[in-house]
């Protein structure tokens, strides 16, 4: 059981020897600038409030609709209308010279709109001379009166007037149901849309104005890096030093934990010796004690043996003859000359060594801090003239000087718009209030057409006599007349009142709103001489005198900045005053030119050095452990005393002498005694002696090996520890400097974003361009053209409606001659003779 104890604790521990070794190999193996910068996590975004979003010119989308197939049938006709190109050269003269238009250009070029002018005239005319023309035949019942006579086709006829009735009724309900729909969506886009053009001037103007203040305002939130660096500098020297310790602890600790094995390995190694020393001249003064006592003890068991009176006693004295002495221990090798070089040893306290080298080795964190906190002030104060650099952006900025022009331009832009504006808004109040009621009046003729129809076929249906008077029937004739009537009385109304918007909406839409899709708006504008100089824009904006509106519009919807598309006395490059390097620089080279001696971690002193050279060079590894194994084999009495003792008992028993068999008795307990008295003492001995030999035969063929790799192991630590120390030191702080400076590239691009997308940029003036050509275009133009086109359909389908209406009153009403010759029996019909009375 000792004996498996012992293997089981040997066992482990060259388990646990094996692991720290590799332990070590692997932290001296790897390199010290290894490990990686860690990865920017979400906290490394900064955020950036945005205050600069009230003063914003939200942009505006066409919105899709319902009625989108409807504006683009419009718009078709339109152009079929007016297929001219934009009258350049028209438009130069009326806006230098408005005296020197002639009347055959404006007509040439508005010459669809005139031919739709002469039909609108014709149809003014001549749409209520045909009205008073069938008052007059109506008065001379002549025109809407009653069939003369029955036909067969009748009927068929009636059929077919009643679907075209119905069929152009129906179609002018479509109609005046789009008119009154897009009506009502110009009147609601109107009031926002002209609103929108002072609101929006004035954004611009406030837009402007702001800049300034917007510029500081970026400047500013040069405080949001500032306080996260201030936050970063505040724990970096803790994790610099943390980071060390974590980087170096595995081969530090390794060392440190083979140092204490060779440490433990010199102490055992010294105890065993003594005992190996010891036991073996012990066992050999035993030995020299129990040879006479065992000498004399063979000689009267053998001479007993051999008495004759002794029975069967013969069996047993060959063992008696072999009692003699076993092992021999003072032939072993003597273990003086490894316990005189051992001797004084340890003279240095290598637990109080290996605390001071851990203690030291673990203070590394605290000593960084010390280190380094003269240099995290001065970044805090370098931060602190980087805030004034950074200031410079806006001192330097030069809009606040340039933007007046344009300022007061779009000021007066506003002044005039609103005096238009409200007429504007006056007059769509008119068109409403007049496309409304003549709207309701369609409605009404409809509801006229839709009775009479009603009543008249009701009343047909209940008629039995084509000639019979029917009340219902008359009535829908009626009804039909009082829709003609209402047809010829507001048709002219309705003809001027499409004709006045179909010019208008026409000439907004083929003059203005397609030329600004197509940019041809912006070309005229960039023409020299087509603007007088009163509406020089370049000059009335101040923009760059190489530039123009069209070149402005695409840089400014391309995201421009307001310093790139105004004129300015010297060039100014935003990049160039947002370069990193002018900010980061002096930051830079003071975490670069930093460096601090993190101390010496001393693991071995000289004299634990010493020690452990000292136990190399004893000779332990040269005593011959066989000799004392091959010793140990031997019992320390040749022949077993209990087994001859139990034999002597035996005999004893079987002896008739009583004098000799109380001699056998005797000499029994006297080898009982001997082997409890001095040979199992000399056996526990050897056992001690053994387990102390198997230690040192262990341990003394890898000594100096083991002693050498502790001695250079350590030495190589403490050697590398610094070096690997400043190499994660350097790491550290250029992680963190990249770090750093991204944050300052954070800041700066947000910087030259802002400015560019909304602080200083010129894209509110291409978007309240854009604004206005949804507003007036679409949102406006769209409804009101088609207004128009509604209105118009309804117009022109009253004429077939009247024609239908006036042409189907007769079939309602009783005919007044029902017989015709034909030939038929339906038109011919048998007749009884009436019997009169004969006066006489």
């Amino acid at each position: 059981a000792p004996g498996s104890l012992l293997a089981a604790r040997v066992m482990r521990a060259a388990g646990l020897l094996l692991v720290r070794a590799l332990l070590l190999g692997w932290a001296l193996l790897q390199p010290a600038g290894s490990q990686q910068c860690h990865p920017a996590g979400p906290g490394t975004v900064l955020r950036f409030t945005d205050r600069h979003a009230e003063i914003r010119v939200p942009a505006l989308h066409r919105v899709p609709s319902a009625l989108d197939p409807l504006y683009g049938l419009v718009r078709r006709c339109l152009d079929l209308i007016q297929q001219n190109p934009l009258p350049t050269e028209l438009l130069r003269a009326a806006l230098n010279d408005p005296g020197s238009v002639r009347t055959s250009q404006v007509v040439q070029y508005e010459l669809g709109y005139v031919v739709c002018a002469a039909v609108a005239l014709l149809f003014t005319v001549a749409v209520p001379v045909a009205g008073m023309c069938f008052c007059y035949c109506r008065s001379r019942r002549r025109c809407g009166g009653r069939l003369r006579a029955h036909r067969r086709s009748l009927g068929c006829r009636r059929h077919c007037l009643l679907a075209c009735l119905s069929f152009t009724s129906l179609v002018i309900l479509v109609s005046v149901s789009c008119a009154l729909v897009t009506s009502q969506r110009v009147k609601a886009q109107m009031e926002p849309g002209l609103g929108a053009v002072p609101t929006t001037l004035h954004t611009l103007r406030q837009h402007l104005a702001n800049v300034p203040q917007g510029v500081q305002m970026v400047v500013d939130k040069f405080e949001v890096p500032r306080k996260q660096i201030i936050s970063d500098l505040g724990g970096l020297s803790r994790s610099v030093g943390l980071s060390i310790h974590t980087q170096l602890k595995a081969m530090t600790y390794a060392a440190l934990a083979d140092l204490q094995d060779r440490a433990a390995d010199l102490q055992t190694s010294l105890h065993h010796l003594q005992i190996l020393d010891g036991t073996a001249r012990a066992l050999a003064a035993a030995r020299a004690e129990l040879g006479p006592v065992l000498q004399e003890r063979q000689r009267r068991v053998v001479a007993l043996l051999d008495d004759p009176r002794c029975t069967s006693c013969a069996s047993a004295l060959g063992r008696a003859q072999s009692l003699e002495l076993g092992a021999d221990y003072t032939k072993v090798p003597s273990v003086e000359n490894v316990l005189k070089a051992l001797a004084g040893l340890p003279r240095s306290d290598f637990a109080e060594m290996i605390r001071q080298g851990n203690g030291t080795f673990n203070s590394i964190p605290e000593l960084t801090v010390e280190k380094m906190a003269q240099v995290i002030q001065e970044l805090r104060e370098e931060l602190s003239r980087t805030a004034q650099r950074v200031q410079s952006i806006a001192d330097g900025f030069p809009l606040p000087d340039y933007t007046r022009p344009a300022s007061e331009a779009l000021a007066e832009a506003e002044r005039r718009s609103r005096p238009y504006l409200r007429e504007v808004q006056r007059f769509e109040r008119y068109r409403w209030i007049a496309g409304t009621v003549l709207c309701s009046i369609i409605l009404l003729i409809l509801a006229c057409n839709v009775t009479g129809m009603a009543l008249g076929a009701y009343g047909l249906s209940k008629r039995e006599d084509p000639s019979d008077y029917e009340c219902r029937g008359e009535a829908g004739a009626k009804f039909l007349l009082i829709g003609v009537g209402l047809a010829f009385l507001f048709s002219w109304l309705l003809t001027l009142l499409v004709f006045a918007t179909f010019l208008v909406g026409g000439n907004i839409q083929t003059l203005v709103c397609r030329n600004w899709v197509n940019q041809e708006i912006y070309k005229f504008i960039d023409t020299p001489g087509n603007l007088p100089p009163s509406m020089n824009l370049t000059q009335k904006l101040n923009l760059r005198r190489d530039s123009n509106l069209s070149a402005t519009y695409r840089e400014c919807k391309s995201g421009a900045g307001l310093w790139e598309v105004l004129q300015l006395d010297r060039t100014y490059d935003l990049d160039e005053h947002l370069k990193p390097p002018k900010y980061t620089a002096d930051f830079q080279k003071r975490l670069g030119d930093f460096s601090a001696h993190l101390g010496q971690v001393r693991l071995l002193r000289s004299e634990g050095r010493h020690d452990l050279e000292t136990f190399a060079r004893s000779g332990l590894d040269e005593v011959d452990y066989g000799r004392f194994q091959e010793e140990m084999k031997n019992p320390v009495v040749q022949t077993s005393l209990p087994g001859l003792a139990r034999n002597l008992e035996g005999l004893q028993k079987m002896q008739r002498n009583s004098t000799v068999a109380g001699r056998l008795g005797t000499e029994a307990r006297a080898l009982w005694q001997m082997q409890n008295s001095t040979v199992q003492s000399q056996e526990a001995l050897v056992a001690k002696l053994g387990e102390s030999v198997r230690f040192l035969s262990r341990l003394a063929p890898h000594l100096k090996e083991r002693v050498q790799r502790t001695l250079a192991t350590t030495a190589s630590v403490e050697a590398r520890l610094p070096l690997q120390a400043q190499q994660i030191l350097r790491q550290e702080i250029g992680c963190f400097t990249r770090k750093e400076l991204r944050y300052f590239t954070q800041y700066l691009n947000w910087v030259g974003q802002t400015l560019r997308e909304d602080v200083a940029s010129c894209q509110p003036l291409a978007t309240a361009l854009d604004n206005g050509q949804v507003i007036l275009c679409d949102r406006i133009a769209d409804p009101w053209n088609a207004f128009w086109f509604s209105l118009g359909c309804c117009t022109f389908f009253l004429i077939p409606n009247i024609i239908f209406a006036i042409r189907l009153t007769k079939h309602f009403r009783p005919i007044r001659n029902r017989l015709i010759s034909t030939g038929s029996e339906e038109t011919c019909p048998f007749h009884i003779p009436r019997v009169t009375a004969l006066k006489l």
